[in-house]
């Protein structure tokens, strides 16, 4: 028992003994943990002292070099500012002795002027004092002269104020008929400018028509069916289409005469439908001719449609665009109807803007001038009057009628644009090429033209292009010099001037070319 109590008693001691040892040697690592914090602690503070004391260092410097530019740039504005002020001193100082130099001048001027007063003064009391001995004397004077005329001053005045104002007149009546000649001049000159500009700058077409027209055949067997059992069928023909056939040895062709395009044209289509198909009798040709005029009336209409949509007319009469599409198959002296409204009608508008006018209401002007060519009914009135009437029984305005009406000088001209329309009629009718009678004369000034500069010696070639408005001649380069080209275009200009006659004006170009030609081998 004793043993076991003493074994226990041992048993706690060796662990009273063991904890307290190990009580001793956790102290000790304790303590040895808390210095070496301590140590890392005095590091940590010692690294962040040394870290604090070199971002104060960097911050000072900064600060340093800021003030430093703040002070340079202050520095710079400061003696900124000071040249600023002496500039300002300088312009005070400058302008303080300009005005002490013009005081001192004014003041000598008051002086003079002073002096100069004085003077006037004196030079006006001896003034005054002559005045009134010459009002004496013109007094006793004026009672002489009336006693001797026997008239008073203010009748004497009377007679002077009347006849300076009937020479005034006549004056004035002379010099208003200058002015007036004058204008006519210039006007005359202006009006000729104008038409010039407005042709050339049109682009005209040379349209020439004959009165026949010639179908062509594929064989000559074909006429024989064309002219039929006893020539019915050419009968029927020029009774359905109102065209004479003309059926003669000329191989494969029949030429169809007749006044009237229209008509024609009606007589071409439709032969042209009776050989394709290749039935030809009477009955057949009054069908296949009445089918034909309804198509040609279809496309009368789309041509007129396309004629006023193309000029930019609009409002236009059905019936109106009806007859303008018409002129495409009328001619007038050989020269297209329609052609020529078309170009009568571009001719006005550039016209009418060269003078300030309305240039839509003259291009419609121009292009119904002619509706009277081109009647449904024959009619004894002229073309000039029917269209006028025409165009009132349509609406047409009545600038647009008159115009129209007065193109031949038929009836009075009441409306600035009636000039206008006669004068681009004219110039349509008479431009070169554009009617058959005109053109051999064209032609003949183009080839004088040519043939005078051949006669000049150096000239190589000549040619007259632009309508005859301008002539190229070509100079041999061994032959004639430059100052010779010059003397040459003077001198070809000056023969054409006084022994031509031509419209307008033709500009004349020499052209002188040295070639020099080598071949390397």
């Amino acid at each position: 028992m004793e043993l076991n109590t003493l074994a226990i008693i041992i048993g706690v001691l060796a662990l009273l003994i063991g904890i307290v040892a190990g009580k001793f040697i956790f102290a000790k690592n304790t303590q040895k943990k808390i210095e070496e914090a301590e140590q890392q602690a005095q590091k940590l503070l010692n690294d962040a002292r040394t870290q604090s004391e070199n971002l104060k260092k960097e911050r000072l410097l900064e600060a340093k070099e800021k003030f430093v530019q703040l002070k340079a740039e202050h520095d710079k504005e400061v003696l900124e500012r000071n040249r600023k002020i002496i500039d300002a001193e300088n312009r005070i100082k400058q302008r303080e002795q300009s005005f002490n130099q013009k005081e001192t001048s004014i003041d000598k001027q008051i002086k003079e002027n002073e002096a100069i007063k004085e003077n006037l003064n004196r030079q006006i009391e001896v003034v005054n004092i002559k005045r009134t001995e010459l009002e004496k004397h013109q007094e006793e004077h004026i009672r002489r002269l009336e006693k001797v005329a026997g008239l008073s001053a203010e009748e004497a005045k009377k007679q002077l104020v009347e006849s300076l104002k009937q020479e005034a007149q006549t004056q004035a009546l002379a010099m208003q008929q200058e002015i007036v000649d004058d204008a006519k001049l210039r006007a005359n000159k202006e009006a000729r400018k104008i038409i010039i500009q407005t042709i050339q700058r049109t682009a005209a077409e040379q349209a020439i028509e004959n009165s026949i027209t010639v179908f062509n055949l594929e064989s000559d067997e074909i006429k024989g069916q064309i002219i039929g059992r006893e020539g019915r069928n050419i009968r029927a023909i020029e009774a359905a289409t109102g065209v004479d056939l003309i059926v003669d040895d000329t191989p494969e062709a029949i030429v169809l005469s007749s006044f009237d395009p229209l008509r024609r044209e009606i007589a071409r289509l439709s032969l042209q439908r009776l050989v394709t198909d290749g039935r030809i009798h009477p009955a057949r040709i009054e069908e296949v001719v009445e089918k034909t005029r309804k198509q040609i009336e279809e496309q009368v209409m789309e041509i007129g449609e396309r004629t006023v949509i193309e000029l930019g007319i609009h409002g236009l009469h059905k019936e109106l665009v009806r007859i303008v599409g018409k002129m495409r198959f009328r001619s007038s002296y050989g020269q297209n109807l329609l052609m020529h409204s078309r170009e009568v009608a571009n001719l006005c508008a550039i016209m009418a803007s060269e003078l300030g006018m309305n240039p839509k209401l003259a291009k419609r002007a121009g292009l119904l001038h002619d509706i009277g060519k081109v009647p449904d009914e024959e009619t004894e009135l002229s073309h000039a009057l029917l269209g006028m009437k025409l165009a009132e029984k349509y609406g047409e305005t009545p600038a647009v009628v008159n115009a129209i009406g007065a193109h031949h000088d038929e009836v009075e001209m009441q409306y600035v644009i009636a000039p206008i329309i006669q004068a681009c009629d004219a110039i349509s009718g008479a431009r070169p090429g554009a009617r058959r009678e005109i053109m051999q004369q064209y032609l003949q000034r183009i080839k004088d033209l040519e043939n005078m500069a051949m006669t000049y010696p150096g000239v190589e070639k000549a040619y007259a292009i632009q309508a005859g408005r301008e002539l190229r001649v070509i100079v041999e380069a061994d032959k004639v010099t430059d100052a010779d080209s010059d003397k040459l275009s003077f001198e070809i200009a000056q023969k054409i001037q006084t022994e031509m006659t031509f419209p307008g004006q033709i500009k004349v170009t020499v052209i002188r070319e040295k070639r020099a030609v080598n071949v390397a081998r």
